[in-house]
């Protein structure tokens, strides 16, 4: 069972309630038109969406925003996606990824496993998918 099924198969949890804050969805993704999709997906979904078009501008983004999930192109000018996820790891961070990626690779598939994800996805991917893959990865209530 592949993690996208696990994810699938679990109970729905709730993106927010009234007594949450809004959860904020990072997209790192250098081409600037699925960039825009995702995120006005997001916010018509009642998320909050944070867009970078590289994993150095996230890296550099101020630390006040706090993101709950980020949905992270593999294929980056720059420092890679994977590299991103690592350099996160190392940092102590825990935040759930979500990979995507437009090559059909299972070497780097399995590079980004083992960075640590909660989904891999090949585009194009259905939006609801997504969708359903970031209210299943984030917490009922947030933890600040």
């Amino acid at each position: 069972m592949t993690d996208v099924d696990r994810i699938l198969h679990q109970p729905v949890r709730k993106v927010q309630n009234l007594e949450s804050r809004p959860r904020t969805v990072a997209v790192v993704e250098d081409d600037p038109s699925m960039r825009k999709s995702i995120e006005r997906l997001l916010v018509t979904n009642g998320f909050v969406a944070e867009g970078y078009s590289s994993a150095e501008a996230f890296l550099s983004r101020t630390m006040a925003s706090q993101v709950d999930c980020l949905v992270l192109d593999i294929h980056l000018d720059g420092i890679s996606g994977v590299a991103l996820r690592q350099r996160l790891r190392a940092s102590g961070s825990d935040v759930p990824v979500i990979f995507i990626t437009a090559i059909d690779d299972e070497g780097i598939e399995l590079n980004a496993r083992r960075a640590g994800c909660v989904a891999y996805l090949h585009k194009p991917f259905a939006a609801a998918l997504l969708l359903e893959l970031i209210s299943k990865t984030l917490p009922d209530h947030p933890t600040d």
